[in-house]
């Protein structure tokens, strides 16, 4: 049960093959969620909030802000690697940025920085040609990372964490 709680649409495939195809779908989901994620935390009080999606996860209230997180980062690499020759990111460390304090505040929060975000994004992924998607950078953990990739990804990490919140509700009743 427990990586059916972790993993609820399943593990995310790196080495999965990409083609041009593949790309509106993932640009809709990510175009789609800061609306699938209100609504997936719509009604929820701050008990629910405050409540582990998962046995030793985070709190729903915490994933909503990782995703801000996690987006804001994805968005900046897209664009550094748009404007550079495959630049060098900064990896940073989701378990300790979860556990700061701006991680307790309201969701609206970071639910507003994915409205604005998602817009701007969304609007850079439809503008891309098919070479500016096999523009890449370099993530000094995982190695050299193309558009297409980061795309596929965030499309699933989009769909992923809107999973962990409407399985708990399910779970739970909510």
């Amino acid at each position: 049960m427990t990586n059916q709680h972790s993993y609820p649409i399943g593990e995310y495939n790196m080495a999965l093959s990409r083609d041009p195809a593949m790309r509106t779908p993932a640009i809709e989901a990510i175009a789609e969620l800061p609306a699938r994620l209100r609504d997936a935390v719509a009604g929820l009080t701050d008990a629910q909030l405050d409540t582990p999606y998962r046995a030793d996860g985070w709190t729903v209230r915490q994933l909503v802000h990782h995703v801000a997180d996690s987006h804001v980062n994805a968005y900046l690499r897209m664009k550094l690697a748009l404007a550079e020759d495959v630049p060098t990111i900064k990896p940073y460390d989701q378990d300790e940025w979860v556990k700061m304090p701006d991680s307790r505040l309201p969701i609206d929060a970071s639910l507003a920085i994915l409205d604005g975000l998602h817009a701007r994004w969304t609007t850079l992924w439809r503008s891309m040609t098919d070479d500016q998607f096999s523009r890449t950078f370099n993530h000094p953990e995982i190695g050299v990372v193309s558009l297409d990739a980061l795309l596929q990804s965030y499309a699933w990490h989009s769909r992923h964490h809107v999973a962990h919140i409407t399985a708990l509700r399910q779970r739970e009743g909510w």
